[in-house]
């Protein structure tokens, strides 16, 4: 395997709306970043993957692009970003945009043309069909409810939107749209961008036959049968490789909604010149029924556990991984992997200590390393997230106990992880003098970064310990990764490898204390170098969320 920065780096997620505010409008912006880049830098991360900044009117929070060379003026333009890369390389910092390819916003200069007349220019630009027996042309849904079709009056045809309504899906077999996209990256390239995050990126070659889903409702097959992994998929990321990526000392990481272990090393493999990274979601949709998110169902931890054990196994040797637990797109990871109520200290630490220490490129979301929670708004007209909005709406119409329904968006919903970044006990967790977008989680209070940045046994400090035990040993990033007990209910118990040394991880996912089979583990021949609780001798039993690093010697 070849060994690179992007390998070798920690990436930390900001998602700029929710970060700090500088102008007192309640919506964080570029200069707030700028204003924390000397807090990003002393965490020890290298990358900063930042969501988009583009002009947008913001039907999905800036993943519905109306230009794609502006930067929204609402996040302080193009000056703006100029000093935050200036500002980022200075600190050794590298920038990870996030690029929306697969459909752009119904505001920009391509749509406004495309639905004009039939025979537009740029009318391919998009997919146009007609009705079919006076219904959309297909039964897709789209990923925020409803049909993934709208009707324009004007020329009497239906155009695709696998997302809102104001998202409409881009026509990647028109030559002119793969060479305008080829154009936009080459321009982001030349401007020192250090790479692409590249949103649904699995998305952009469609089935054009259009076939009905025979079970529409079924999202998870759905996706991955129907709007996933088409037939010119690989050929179109060939041909953005070759034609720009490879040019530039870049990295990029697909977002792959319908990637699955089958197909996946496809989109990776250092051989097939694609992508350097994707994130797969085996381990993200866990939890979620056959209706999606809002349908969840218990898992086991051995299903959690053979997730990273079956992806390590397939990418060994040939491509990359990604290793993460939350982002923009789902709920705080210490709310759904960990214990935040009894054990929120301990489990955030936990889950830390598994983020940093899987082979594959590891990713923190802005607030985990405060171990930020889900948060409970009492009432829904709180929520901003249009995914929410949507599935709460279809629960209505279901006639669905709504209150029930609001328990479960208190879990689910994508606004638990675009709560406000919480700095201080200060008004608005100090992020805005003014009124937030959306409302700050009550419990910034006592979960802060000024609260955690000098207590040594903080969320925050473990955080700091963690990444610098990596970035010191590269085991933990290049070397041999295997699962002992794959079966255990409770504990995860992994080996990582290489030549020079050998280490296992222990954690207990669990509320009680857990006995270890001590004689097959050889603890007894081991160094204790971090643990999340007060460090000690090898004891044959680990306490309720406890995390240990040991050496073997």
């Amino acid at each position: 395997m070849n060994k690179t920065w992007w390998k070798e780096g920690i990436v930390y997620q900001i998602y700029p709306r929710s970060y700090k505010d500088t102008t007192g409008n309640g919506v964080g912006d570029i200069y707030g970043i700028i204003e924390k880049l000397d807090y990003l830098k002393s965490l020890g991360v290298d990358i900063i993957w930042l969501c988009p900044v583009y002009q947008s009117p913001n039907d999905d929070n800036g993943y519905d692009i109306s230009d794609y060379r502006a930067i929204s003026e609402d996040f302080g333009g193009s000056d703006a970003f100029d000093k935050l890369l200036k500002g980022m390389h200075k600190r050794g910092l590298k920038l990870v945009m996030d690029l929306v390819l697969n459909h752009s916003s119904d505001e920009h200069e391509w749509f406004k043309a495309s639905r004009l007349s039939k025979d537009n220019p740029y009318r391919d630009y998009y997919f146009w069909k007609p009705s079919k027996d006076e219904n959309p042309p297909n039964n897709w849904l789209s990923f925020f409810s409803g049909s993934a079709w709208k009707k324009d009056e004007l020329t009497d045809e239906y155009f695709l939107h696998l997302f809102t309504k104001k998202q409409p899906d881009l026509n990647w077999e028109n030559p002119k749209v793969r060479q305008e996209i080829h154009d936009i990256v080459e321009f982001w390239c030349k401007k020192g961008v250090d790479g692409f995050r590249m949103d649904v990126i699995s998305l952009i070659s469609k089935q054009l036959d259009f076939p009905d889903s025979p079970c529409p409702k079924d999202y998870g097959n759905t996706i991955k049968n129907y709007y996933a992994n088409g037939p010119r998929i690989h050929e179109y990321l060939n041909e953005l490789n070759k034609k720009v990526l490879s040019k530039y000392d870049i990295m990029t990481v697909g977002e792959g909604p319908g990637i699955d272990l089958n197909n996946g090393l496809d989109y990776v493999d250092e051989r097939r010149n694609e992508l350097n990274m994707i994130f797969h979601f085996d381990h993200m949709f866990i939890d979620n029924g056959p209706g999606g998110k809002y349908d969840p169902i218990d898992v086991a931890l051995p299903k959690f556990k053979k997730v990273f054990t079956d992806w390590d196994e397939k990418l060994k040797g040939k491509g990359w991984g990604s290793i993460f637990l939350g982002n923009h797109d789902f709920s705080r990871m210490v709310s759904r992997f960990g214990n935040d109520k009894d054990y929120h200290l301990e489990s955030a630490k936990l889950l830390a200590m598994l983020l940093l220490t899987m082979r594959g490129t590891s990713y923190i979301y802005q607030g985990d390393e405060i171990g930020m929670t889900n948060v409970a708004y009492p009432s829904i007209e709180d929520y901003n997230d249009v995914e929410t909005l949507g599935s709460w709406n279809d629960a209505k119409a279901r006639g669905e106990n709504m209150d029930a329904f609001l328990k479960l968006v208190h879990r689910q919903s994508r606004d638990n992880a675009r709560t406000p970044m919480q700095w201080n006990s200060s008004k608005n967790a100090g992020f805005s003098e003014g009124n937030p977008w959306l409302k700050v989680n009550p419990n910034y209070n006592s979960i802060n970064v000024e609260a955690q940045i000098n207590n040594p046994n903080s969320i925050l400090n473990f955080y700091k310990t963690m990444i610098r035990f990596r970035k010191e040993n590269s085991v933990m990033v290049y070397g041999d990764y295997k699962c002992l007990y794959p079966e255990d209910n409770n504990l995860f118990i992994y080996k990582r490898w290489d030549e020079k040394s050998s280490y296992i991880i222990l954690l207990n996912f669990s509320n009680k204390p857990q006995a270890l089979k001590t004689n097959p583990l050889n603890l007894n021949q081991s160094e204790l170098l971090i643990s999340n609780l007060e460090e000690g001798k090898f004891k044959s039993t680990l306490l309720p969320w406890e995390a240990q690093l040991r050496k073997l010697i």
